[in-house]
């Protein structure tokens, strides 16, 4: 997958992916999830990517923990599509890193993963006590660790750079904003083989929560600069907010100022 270069300047693969600087969130995002994938293959440490994986645990026992964690715990499978995922998902990650930079970079991770997992719960939920559980298998299976993340940073990247161009499996050129549409097919793909409708639920909520969450600020077309105004923007009304709690909490009032020829200034005007 590779993209025509939607920056003037930009270089390496497609201009967003393997050139340049590596951000260093990204890499440790990379790096726990290597680890995380290496963890599972030891019987001693395999407890541990059991435990914060998504898994019914997360309201049959109240492991509520599991909702934010998941997406950081790789999911398991062959080692060299391992690889390719994390590959992939450092050439999405970098750019959209570099345009909203580390707050709003994991906030949106945050918002989109956790979004779409309370989605898929609450599909799983429903299924449970509609006797249907034996439909879903392997609920949550599709959308693990490195899996969500890619599906996450692939949607921003779509919606901020609408007209740019990727190169679905390196030969079929599509419309970035295609992608969205894409993702979820592959999800419905990943659904037929799997009948894990929590999952497939939950990845289409993320789509659509990534979706949301770039263009909340507004049109995002323009490339690099307009992201960084997308995170200004978010940041203005981040702060704008803060103030209207702070002045409602403390009953702030605004006094209108004496206007006038008629008013009387104390000795220490001029």
């Amino acid at each position: 997958m590779v993209t025509r270069n939607p920056y003037p300047r930009g270089g390496g693969f497609g201009g967003f992916g393997l050139g340049g600087p590596a951000p260093r969130d990204v890499l440790i995002l990379l790096g726990v999830l290597f680890v995380t994938f290496a963890l599972g293959f030891f019987r001693s440490t395999a407890i541990v990517p059991a435990v914060l994986q998504l898994t019914p645990l997360v309201w049959t026992h109240g492991w509520v923990w599991q909702l934010a964690t998941y997406p950081f715990i790789a999911a398991t499978g062959s080692g060299l599509f391992f690889l390719l995922d994390l590959l992939i998902l450092y050439m999405f990650a970098r750019d959209v890193f570099f345009g909203l930079y580390r707050k709003h970079f994991w906030r949106l991770i945050l918002w989109s993963s956790i979004g779409g997992a309370l989605a898929a719960v609450i599909v799983h939920v429903l299924l449970t006590f509609a006797g249907l559980s034996s439909w879903t298998p392997m609920p949550f299976a599709i959308m693990q660790g490195q899996w969500m993340l890619t599906v996450i940073m692939v949607a921003a990247f779509a919606t901020a750079h609408a007209d740019a161009t990727i190169y679905l499996f390196f030969f079929l050129a599509l419309p970035a904003r295609w992608m969205l549409w894409v993702e979820i097919l592959f999800a419905f793909m990943a659904y037929l083989f799997t009948k894990d409708l929590p999952g497939f639920v939950g990845i289409c909520a993320a789509v659509g929560l990534s979706y949301l969450y770039v263009r909340s600020s507004g049109s995002l077309r323009g490339g690099r600069r307009s992201l960084r105004e997308m995170r200004l923007r978010l940041e203005k009304w981040w702060i704008q907010r803060k103030l209207d709690r702070a002045r409602r909490k403390r009953g702030f009032k605004v006094i209108p100022g004496d206007k006038g020829p008629n008013v009387r200034k104390g000795p220490w005007v001029n």
